[in-house]
């Protein structure tokens, strides 16, 4: 039989993650903000200025790193509020069976505080991901369009 205290310092290990856990939560939710922003800002300037432009290539690599910005961002924080959730909790639960629901009822508002906090940055981040890609794809198709509207000779190109 495994002594239920034999375990303690995995326990402690998990619970450094916590705060952590919060901080970055948090950093999350700052950088959705931010990101909304940009985003905001490419609607209305930055993809008219990148289709001006008329380089296929850098307007690609353009939307490829913003969009991995905004993956990741969807897929991380609810991961991390998910984590946050859950390592309170022990302790809590182990608070109730020693007859302290207080602690409990403290444990089980920071989990449900992360979890909030890990859907909003992920929401957000799922939310600017989705806008982009339908952006930048029809930044892209517009500049494939010009590109075969235009005679050969204004490509460079001699027949």
């Amino acid at each position: 039989m495994i002594e239920p205290h034999s375990f303690g310092w995995l326990h402690d290990a998990v619970s450094w993650l916590l705060m952590p856990s919060l901080a970055a939560l948090l950093l999350g939710c700052a950088i959705a903000v931010i990101e909304a922003g940009i985003a905001v800002g490419e609607r209305f300037h930055g993809l008219r200025r990148l289709r001006a432009g008329g380089n296929i290539a850098q307007v690609q690599a353009i939307a490829r790193h913003r969009l991995e910005r905004a993956d990741l961002l969807a897929r991380i924080p609810p991961m991390l509020g998910l984590m946050a959730t859950i390592i309170p909790l022990g302790p809590g639960l182990a608070a109730l069976g020693a007859g302290d629901p207080a602690q409990l009822a403290s444990a089980v508002t920071v989990a449900f505080d992360a979890t909030v906090l890990g859907l909003v940055a992920g929401i957000g981040g799922l939310v600017i991901g989705k806008l982009r890609r339908r952006w930048y794809e029809e930044t892209l198709e517009a500049m494939e369009d010009a590109m075969e509207d235009r005679p050969v000779e204004s490509m460079g190109q001699r027949a």
